[in-house]
């Protein structure tokens, strides 16, 4: 069984590549993400909400900075700031909380706007 960091870790590293199927692994249909007023369940709804952030918010390549993680138990807690094509990131969050070697609960709050 994968710890809370390594779980986040390659969280982090196939997010970074844009490897859609990669991040799917780390999840499973129990799994709620939640950003803004919107919430996704489960493998689709895993699916939708990172090709959300890949074709749009943060595609591959672009620029993105973790400024702090605490790691508690089964919890990681990151801030971040982000550069893409279309939006400057200049602060956010995200809660990742895991249970049975999966990423069970994730939030996200950001503070961005659209390039001009």
């Amino acid at each position: 069984m994968r710890t809370g960091n390594e779980i986040f870790e390659h969280h982090l590293e196939v997010f970074g590549a844009g490897d859609i199927e990669g991040i799917l692994k780390d999840y499973d249909d129990a799994s709620i993400m939640v950003y803004g007023n919107k919430t996704w369940i489960g493998l689709a709804g895993a699916k939708d909400f990172f090709a959300m952030w890949l074709d749009d918010l943060i595609p591959s390549g672009s620029d993105f900075c973790v400024i702090d993680q605490v790691a508690v138990e089964n919890m990681v807690y990151i801030t971040w700031t982000a550069n893409s094509r279309n939006y400057v990131f200049d602060y956010a969050t995200n809660t990742f909380i895991f249970r049975n070697d999966k990423i069970w609960r994730q939030t996200v709050a950001t503070h961005h706007r659209v390039k001009i």
